[in-house]
């Protein structure tokens, strides 16, 4: 239980009340406001604000009552596409295909659930939200059993790999109503032993079998995946087990559609789920300062913890802004030949978004792993790899302005160090945001923590990419962390470039002992 005092600077409190008290504020139109300060580094954890606002945040609840709906049973995606408001995604043929999870799959989900409409489009404004939502769902088998270790499969030399249970065995209709809720459409697919990754129109989905991760951008309706999600499970004799739901501050959050109005309307809508808080007790969080990038977190756990390798996971996530030019210039389409002699659109399309990965260097970020790229017209590029039980996931949106590229894995390395590096130079950005979300054990497994060194240790310092630009130092600006649910540690600082340096400015800086790979 002490693997995170180190990081605690105070004892924080949830920032959210009880949810009876949440729902008594509303009702009564009391407001409420709980913050808490940083008093080392001076920054606020800045939780909730009922009926009140922020100039610089999002967590203010202002946004109208949602327009209701009828929905019916369900139907395919396909014709509802919502890709990047800036780019036209080139469907493959494979969005369409007959899963190969059909085999054993529990019926089709049919039942209307939360009719609180989220589907109506907003006209596109020029502005993309390029900063995803992020929901992870983790089950457990209601009898009681626990995943069957892959050594059961071994005979001799022999390794079979472990079948395919739980949400694995889910059909492609089922993904694709998972997703209309969301507002995105799945465009392609890979698969290994231990899960299933789709690329979206609007980012990422990942299928193992007792856990489902989704990250949306752009004004997605991620939440409204929730009451699918619980419903499916319960079908396939499966119960919630853990639910974790976070974003950064949106930059554009009158562009949002119900229930992302403000993180105070999300916590309002998970509360005022039956089902969830039937199964779990959950809080909302703030991470950082409101006057600048922060982090919103929502968790609630119930994990059985009887296996060793459920008490070491983690997820690292970098979001970049202001990327290098040259860079943002490879993820438009029309750099590259459109279609060349005898090869159909969907191998060129292909062709194409392995060009963008290798001419950026992202299949260098992931090596061994098996990757699944995909280029947007007119511009932005998303990709999704795995290796064993890991994911990758990048999405780029390159606009000048407004670039924004993202990295995130749950890969179990003993250090981030080399991998922040690399992510950081292959792309240059002027500043970035990072989060770790870890259980205690896999914090204690991670060394040289840039979230954690003092303040002249976690600066990040990059070579130069070529020799036509320079080495950048870039510094930590603040800091936040906070354990939550007994062992669930969340972490997020920003960092901003302090200065650009030469080669030989870059070798002494390296020798004082900065972060460098």
């Amino acid at each position: 239980m002490h693997g995170c005092a180190a990081l605690h600077r105070s004892i924080i409190q949830p920032s959210v009340p009880s949810k009876g008290a949440l729902l008594h504020a509303f009702a009564d139109q009391q407001e409420a406001c709980f913050t808490v300060l940083d008093s080392t580094t001076g920054t606020f954890l800045t939780p909730l604000r009922l009926n009140g606002s922020s100039k610089n945040s999002d967590i203010s609840c202002d946004s109208s009552s949602p327009p209701h709906a009828t929905e019916t049973a369900i139907t395919n995606s396909h014709d509802q596409s919502h890709h990047h408001p800036h780019s036209s995604a080139v469907t493959s043929s494979n969005s369409t295909e007959t899963s190969p999870h059909d085999v054993h799959s529990p019926p089709a989900f049919s039942i209307d659930f939360d009719n609180e409409s989220g589907e109506v489009d907003r006209e596109y404004t020029g502005q993309f939200e390029g900063p995803e939502k992020t929901l992870e769902v983790c089950f457990r088998r209601r009898d009681g059993m626990m995943e069957m270790d892959h050594s059961q499969f071994q005979s001799d030399s022999t390794v079979f790999p472990p079948p395919k249970a739980g949400l694995r065995l889910l059909r492609r209709s089922d993904l694709d109503h998972i997703c209309k809720r969301a507002r995105c459409t799945i465009l392609s697919t890979i698969s290994n032993q231990y899960l299933d990754a789709y690329v979206l129109s609007e980012s990422s989905l990942f299928v193992y079998n007792y856990m489902i991760v989704i990250k949306t951008c752009g004004t997605t309706t991620l939440l409204r995946c929730l009451a699918v999600l619980i419903e499916l499970g319960r079908r396939l004799d499966l119960e919630l087990d853990w639910v974790g739901y976070s974003r950064k501050n949106f930059n554009f959050p009158d562009d949002q559609c119900f229930p992302h109005g403000s993180f105070t309307q999300e916590l309002e809508y998970l509360y005022g789920h039956k089902r969830l808080c039937e199964k779990l007790d959950g809080n909302g969080y703030t991470l950082g300062p409101i006057t600048d990038d922060h982090w919103f977190v929502f968790v609630a756990d119930q994990t059985i913890r009887s296996k060793p390798d459920l008490e070491n996971d983690r997820v690292l996530n970098i979001m970049m802004f202001d990327f290098d030019l040259d860079v943002a210039d490879l993820f438009y389409y029309d750099r590259y030949q459109r279609k060349k002699e005898g090869e159909t659109e969907e191998e060129a399309i292909k062709r194409i978004s392995m060009e963008q990965t290798k001419a950026a260097g992202i299949d260098a970020l992931c090596p061994g792993a098996l990757f699944d790229a995909r280029a947007f017209e007119p511009c932005g590029y998303s990709m999704n790899a795995i290796l064993y039980k890991s994911y990758y996931t990048m999405h780029i949106t390159p606009e000048e302005g407004s670039s924004y590229a993202s990295f995130e894995t749950n890969q179990k390395l003993a250090s981030y160090t080399s991998l922040i590096n690399n992510v950081i130079r292959t792309f240059r950005p002027r500043r970035f945001v990072m989060t770790l979300m870890a259980d205690e054990g896999g914090l204690k497994e991670i060394k040289g923590n840039p979230f954690v060194e003092t303040n002249e240790y976690s600066r990040i310092a990059v070579p130069p990419k070529s020799k036509y630009n320079s080495g950048l130092v870039y510094k930590r600006t603040n800091i936040a962390s906070i354990k939550v649910e007994s062992d669930c540690c969340c972490m997020m600082g920003n960092w901003t470039i302090a200065h650009e340096l030469g080669d030989r400015d870059f070798n002494e800086q390296r020798h004082r002992g900065m972060s460098f790979n």
